[in-house]
């Protein structure tokens, strides 16, 4: 590439769209034309196994879940993500309590949430299960060739740097918000949240037996309605909404029998949201 000097011979630029812009001109980023983004794993579907809703419930729950991943490993390629469940919710307590930032009570739900990543990788490594950082997503082409199911805990690497909520000091990016960013980042070809409830209902129906269960939703009328409670992060639904290649997010109840199958196959086995 060429190289510019400013007038007053200050500064030299890669000749580039990029030169010289400071990137937080509104209007610039709106005008800018860049590439499609490339869908590097389009075959891959991401599952996030939830904390809470399955890996605490242990040998009731688990096992069935590993048996019916395995059971689709021929036919479909599968990337797994955990959450963090109970016991990151203790641990941030005991964090809040002590008046820990956000980005220590970020660091506490990554350290459980891999835990749980440790778990599932050893229940599933007679089939290839292999627990992976988040560094080795470079290598997930290798792990592929290699007959593996690579499995990786669902918080963001942010960490000591999450970014503080408007109130409070939980981070609002976990778990949930980790798998779809790895989906984006991907181009998975389906991301499914393995949960404890058919899917997404107009309330938490644990609380409230009246709730309405809703199975298909826009991220953008979801965000709307601003509901007191979802079954999923809400920074998921902008991300969603934001993304160029994912398309829609699967919610589903892993307790029952079939319905990781019928995900996997691009049925509907409990809630969609999709990018309006």
């Amino acid at each position: 590439m060429a190289l510019v000097r400013e007038r007053d011979g200050r500064r030299l630029h890669v000749k580039s769209k990029l030169m010289g812009e400071s990137l937080v001109s509104k209007t610039f980023i709106e005008e800018l034309k860049t590439a499609p983004q490339q869908r590097l794993f389009p075959d891959v579907n991401i599952l996030k196994i939830g904390g809470q809703s399955i890996c605490d419930r242990g040998v009731k729950v688990v096992p069935n879940i590993i048996k019916e991943i395995v059971a689709n490993k021929e036919k479909h390629k599968m990337l797994i993500t955990t959450g963090g469940g109970t016991r990151s919710r203790h641990i941030y307590t005991i964090g809040l309590e002590l008046g820990m930032p956000t980005g220590i009570i970020a660091k506490f739900g990554s350290s459980i949430s891999e835990q749980n990543a440790l778990l599932i990788s050893m229940l599933l490594s007679p089939w290839g299960g292999i627990k992976i950082g988040h560094d080795e997503i470079v290598k997930l082409s290798t792990y592929f060739s290699q007959d593996c199911i690579p499995v990786m805990h669902g918080m963001p690497p942010y960490d000591y740097f999450a970014i503080p909520p408007a109130k409070g000091r939980i981070p609002i990016h976990r778990t949930d918000v980790g798998t779809l960013i790895l989906a984006d980042l991907i181009g998975a070809r389906s991301c499914i949240f393995i949960k404890d409830e058919k899917g997404l209902y107009s309330d938490d129906p644990k609380k409230n037996p009246k709730a309405v269960f809703i199975d298909k939703i826009g991220a953008k009328e979801l965000m709307q309605r601003d509901q007191d409670d979802l079954i999923i992060e809400r920074p998921c639904l902008e991300i969603l909404q934001n993304s160029e290649v994912i398309n829609q997010i699967q919610i589903i109840n892993g307790m029952e029998e079939g319905n990781i199958t019928k995900a996997l196959n691009g049925e509907n086995a409990g809630s969609i949201i999709y990018k309006e």
